[in-house]
């Protein structure tokens, strides 16, 4: 890969639309349920296993069943993209709206 390609594909990676929408978290062991909002769902994986395996989650209740399980024993599945074409406000709007509803729906606590 020459440098200009290089800076090709870091410039198309900085331009893409990364996918904002609604996910949830299930412990397998005990069913329970978190769900979450992200701006990107394709990041959100990793970024919530760094913080429960390095014991910081904000979520206590997500944390403690993390500490009396394996990583293993959790799950988390995409619940609903929302439209690319809304950004700023409404796009946070509309997550904060769809965040409220999935955790009713699912019985589920919100991280």
């Amino acid at each position: 890969m020459t440098i200009t390609d290089r800076k090709a594909a870091i410039a198309a990676y900085k331009k893409r639309k990364a996918p904002a929408g609604i996910y949830a978290i299930r412990c397998l062991a005990t069913d329970q349920q978190w769900v979450g909002r992200a701006a990107d769902l394709d990041k959100i994986r990793n970024r919530i296993w760094f913080t429960l395996q390095h014991g910081s989650h904000g979520t206590k209740s997500l944390q403690a069943a993390w500490n009396a399980y394996s990583d293993a024993d959790f799950e988390i599945r995409r619940l609903e993209e929302i439209s690319e074409e809304l950004t700023g406000y409404l796009e946070d709007r509309t997550l904060k709206g769809r965040l409220i509803h999935w955790a009713f729906e699912l019985g589920a606590e919100a991280v």
